[in-house]
């Protein structure tokens, strides 16, 4: 066959790969679990104040019933992205969302803390099935390269939704209704998935898969939840017995949990994955770019609220902007990788990010608003590439029986990327923190009421309520002072990761390739047909097609 030939074939393949009017609308239906969990991960902080004056839980059941949501998903990822693989994507994601909608009535009509907490542990599992199983029909329903990188960058767009639209619905609900009212949002959408996935989704599973094994099952859970709970103790409580136990019991339950894969001749994680360049690649620029990013929306949060002294529903307006570009950008990114690299969209697009972790760095405490508000837009606007291509890299790069189990490692690498964020900058923010206020308080506070200034600007405010006079006011302003210097030198840090990850995505992905590439190549009928036949085989083996 000749080159004309074989580059005509290629073209006529990707044309019958060609989704339809059915797959479209059915993008429109896996939109609707990916805006809610995106919502549900926000919308419970704005409610906490009113769930501690209804239900009267203790600090550490208010730190179990916001964070348990987060462990439940990172650690059950994996085991449900490889089960969908085996039982059927379809049937799965139709489980988890009645599942989930049954979990968010038992939320919303908790009767005390421990109620919550197994609703919120619930919400976590049943949300596990949710993200893996919506990327990995993506991939079923989009075998055209360049239809499948729009369709995740739709994706992404409406996961951006999902974090802009959070704060500002929670706190209009806040306002009207009471607190369960956040966790009612998932009733509708999970009623019209269910009603709409059976007509408009396709059913996918690996014809070649064996039994989930059990052991596997449980050692990904002893690595991943005690790994994500000893990250988080090392953010609030620094480096503890606590922490240092549940990271060794992870990392000791991690190496047999791989020791056992590489055994198995039908493995929970096929290791081989990594083999391939472009998923290692982007799943690390996923991990860190996401992760330091993360880490630093939490103390913009707390800037917003504690140093500005906005309230909870203002915060989230302010926020608008930094989402709208996120998702202005994630729109434009398919057009960009037509025309560019991948490498060198996502490494120059983190380069944006880094001149607004740079405005950031030199945002003061006083009138610091506009530029933080134009910094988080830059840096909103830089990670958005990186979501888009990183995940369709990730997806694509694995054959289609693993496009779970990809799209699990995906989520996976972000849940452990934004705690290792969390962490990492929380401890510079602190440290700052702490420094800043030994010296700065005034002589006159009681012990304990200095101690807890000291510890957070959380307690410095609370504290600050409770004194009468201008003795509330020469603690709150140097409390907020020493807050921005650690979000400054956060920010700083920051900036310098993402530089770093920069230069190594425009390394590590300069030789990787997308679809959108190849459809644009397939397009230029006046290239030398030899010449662009050959770049269609290799682009196909650089991005790992060819399993």
């Amino acid at each position: 066959m000749t080159a004309t030939n074989t580059l005509k074939e290629t073209n006529r393949g990707e044309r019958a790969n060609a989704a339809g009017p059915r797959e479209w609308l059915g993008l429109f239906v896996l939109t609707l679990p990916t805006i809610l969990l995106a919502l549900d991960a926000t919308v419970l902080n704005l409610a906490v104040p009113d769930i501690s004056a209804d239900l009267g839980p203790s600090s550490a059941q208010l730190l179990w019933a916001v964070d348990i949501y987060g462990f439940m998903i990172a650690g059950f990822l994996v085991t449900m992205g490889t089960l969908g693989d085996r039982i059927g994507r379809r049937r799965l994601l139709m489980f988890g969302a009645l599942g989930f909608g049954l979990a968010s009535v038992l939320a919303a009509t908790s009767t005390s803390p421990e109620m919550l907490i197994a609703a919120r542990a619930l919400l976590g599992i049943t949300g596990a099935t949710l993200m893996p199983s919506t990327l990995a029909l993506i991939s079923n329903m989009f075998k055209d390269p360049r239809q499948r990188g729009v369709a995740i960058s739709v994706w992404v767009t409406c996961f951006s939704v999902g974090i802009a639209v959070g704060p500002v619905l929670g706190g209009l609900l806040l306002e009207w209704f009471w607190w369960g009212s956040v966790f009612l949002l998932g009733v509708p959408v999970m009623v019209v998935l269910l009603v709409t996935a059976p007509l408009l989704l396709p059913e996918y599973r690996d014809p070649a898969a064996g039994r989930v094994d059990a052991a596997s099952v449980v050692l990904s859970l002893v690595t991943v939840l005690p790994g994500i709970y000893g990250v988080k103790r090392l953010a609030e409580h620094g480096v503890d017995a606590f922490a240092v136990a549940a990271l060794l019991t992870g990392a000791v339950f991690g190496t047999l949990f791989v020791l056992r894969q590489r055994r198995l001749a039908d493995p929970l994680l096929d290791l081989r994955l990594f083999q391939n360049r472009a998923f290692s690649a982007a799943l690390l620029v996923l991990l860190l770019g996401l992760g330091v990013m993360g880490g630093l929306y939490l103390f913009i949060t707390q800037y917003l609220q504690l140093v500005e002294g906005l309230s909870p529903l203002e915060a989230g307006l302010w926020l608008l902007p930094a989402a709208l570009a996120l998702i202005v950008a994630s729109s434009l990114t398919p057009a960009l990788a037509r025309r560019i690299r991948p490498g060198y969209v996502v490494g120059g697009a983190l380069l944006v990010s880094v001149a607004g972790y740079a405005l950031i760095a030199q945002v003061d405490s006083h009138g610091g608003l506009p530029l933080l508000v134009t910094g988080f837009v830059l840096v909103y606007t830089g990670i958005s590439p990186m979501m888009v291509l990183g995940t369709d890299l990730v997806v694509g790069s694995a054959p289609p029986e693993k496009a779970g189990s990809a799209a699990a490692m995906s989520e996976t690498g972000m849940e452990f990327g934004i705690a290792l964020g969390i962490a990492g900058l929380g401890s510079v923010v602190t440290a700052v923190y702490r420094d800043e206020t030994n010296d700065t308080l005034p002589r006159a506070l009681p012990e304990d009421t200095a101690h807890a200034a000291r510890d957070t600007l959380a307690n410095a405010d609370a504290a600050a309520r409770e004194l009468s006079g201008p003795l509330g006011e020469q603690l709150l302003e140097p409390a907020r002072q020493a807050f921005t210097s650690g979000l400054n030198v956060a920010a700083g840090v920051a900036g310098t990761v993402v530089a770093v990850l920069a230069v190594a995505a425009m390394v590590l992905l300069r030789q990787v390739r997308t679809g959108f590439e190849e459809e644009a190549g397939g397009k230029a009928e006046d290239q030398d047909a030899a010449g662009t036949a050959d770049g269609v085989a290799k682009t196909r083996v650089a991005a790992g097609e060819s399993h």
